[in-house]
């Protein structure tokens, strides 16, 4: 292989691996209670959730006696533009914008618990903590940049939960988690103009362990507080390489690159204001600087390729809810979250055009029976309008294409959901008195 042709080849796959930080950035997934959304996740470490809010803190699952199981089902509708600003290459800026690359989904969730005896809980929950789907047009302007992005998660994690006394419980389990990612960009080639450039791809995807942990305290009647923490994962991604052109053809392959997701820490309160209504508050800490450089690496070439600056900043949640009972069998709620994002100015890109969000949030739960609960909420998210920028000093440069645009977004949640509860364990028997002699 001439050198040219290898360092182009090393170019390509430069810019492909240059998008590996989708697979972490600041979609991370936090719909998993359909009763803690309605509270716009207030008091969720605290149980605010229901027997779901083991995502946040597995100790809660002592607050329910018997077994109980919570399903829920979450539709994200985003929306997203990105307008093509002053600054991006003329051969590309009549291309248009990226029309509306948000992309529906659904996320399935679901918590169970049941109790053994009067001290001990076995849990277990599933969901996604991490995910994206994003699909501008084909041929727009940041093409070099993004042409579709598919991140999936699932996790697994099983706990075992113990009462310590009446206001003391304690629980942690392994959180198994499995990592997938499909992403695709047009591949400038010299000759072609960027109406007709092919799209390259990289996919991956890689299975790892951590563990979750908490405590949750209830000083008194009315009051609860919780504090949970979900470790990092380290992810050993083995992925490949596409790419459309023959002479290219010897350099798809394999690739890999490892990193670690976000550890998350929780906490949660929620205090009875009367035997009717109670009021909770929620503080959430993601640790996604810790991912700084990744190094990427090709298989086939047997080198690094890059080490990526990823650069995100720590993210935190606060939020404020409330809930009230109408009746016996209706509870309403309501809450407000305010996130700032890992990414800002300096790390944004077009599959991760995000920024500080503001959330409105609604629900109630309709007790059908003694057994059976149902839930709904609705959530509206607010996105700081924000810019991209990517070319020569940027993080993000392909063929020293510079790319500069606008992002307005927005996201509109629905989510159902039902608890079915029954049995209590009953009391352990009493001791029976041994007759001195």
């Amino acid at each position: 292989m001439n050198s040219r042709l290898r360092i182009g080849s090393i170019a390509v796959l430069t810019a492909l691996c240059a998008v590996t930080e989708a697979s972490a950035g600041a979609f991370g997934l936090r719909e998993q209670s359909t009763q803690a959304q309605g509270l716009g996740f207030a008091g969720a470490a605290a149980g605010s959730g229901g027997v779901s809010s083991m995502f946040w803190n597995p100790a809660v699952i002592t607050m329910r006696p018997g077994f109980v199981t919570e399903q829920n089902l979450t539709y994200l509708g985003p929306s997203a533009t990105i307008t093509p600003s002053t600054g991006t290459n003329p051969a590309f800026g009549g291309l248009g914008g990226s029309g509306d690359i948000g992309q529906g989904a659904v996320l399935p969730a679901g918590a169970s618990s049941y109790q053994i005896n009067d001290r001990l809980w076995l849990g277990i929950s599933t969901g996604a903590p991490f995910g994206l789907t994003t699909k501008p047009n084909e041929v727009w302007a940041g093409e070099v940049y993004g042409r579709s992005s598919r991140i999936f998660s699932l996790v697994f994690n099983p706990v075992v939960g113990f009462k310590v006394n009446e206001w003391l419980s304690v629980a942690a389990g392994p959180n198994i988690e499995y990592f997938r990612l499909t992403l695709r960009q047009a591949l400038p080639l010299p000759g072609l103009p960027p109406t007709a450039y092919p799209s390259s791809f990289l996919k991956g995807e890689s299975w790892g362990a951590g563990f979750t942990a908490g405590v949750n305290i209830t000083p008194w009647e009315g009051t609860a507080l919780g504090i949970g923490y979900r470790s990092s994962v380290h992810h050993d991604i083995d992925g490949s390489i596409g790419v459309p052109i023959l002479a290219l053809a010897p350099l798809a392959g394999q690739v890999r690159a490892n990193f670690n997701t976000p550890e998350k820490l929780s906490v949660g309160l929620t205090q009875a204001v009367s035997p009717i209504a109670r009021v909770s508050l929620g503080f959430e800490w993601d640790n996604w600087s810790r991912l700084g450089t990744v190094g990427i690496v090709s298989k086939t070439l047997g080198v690094p390729v890059n080490s990526l600056p990823l650069n995100y900043k720590d993210g935190y949640y606060y939020s404020i809810g409330g809930e009230y009972d109408v009746n016996a069998a209706l509870t309403v709620r309501a809450g407000f979250g305010y996130e700032t994002s890992p990414i800002d100015f300096s790390n944004r890109s077009v599959r991760l055009p995000d920024g500080d969000r503001y959330s409105l949030n609604v629900g109630a739960s309709y007790r059908w029976n003694n057994q059976l609960t149902l839930n709904a909420a609705y959530s509206h998210l607010f996105l700081d309008r924000s810019r991209i920028l990517a070319g020569i000093g940027r993080d993000y440069n392909v063929g020293n294409i510079a790319f500069a645009g606008v992002v307005d977004s927005s996201v509109d949640i629905v989510s159902v959901g039902f608890r079915y509860a029954f049995g209590a364990p009953p009391p352990p028997a009493p001791v029976p008195l041994v007759r001195k002699n």
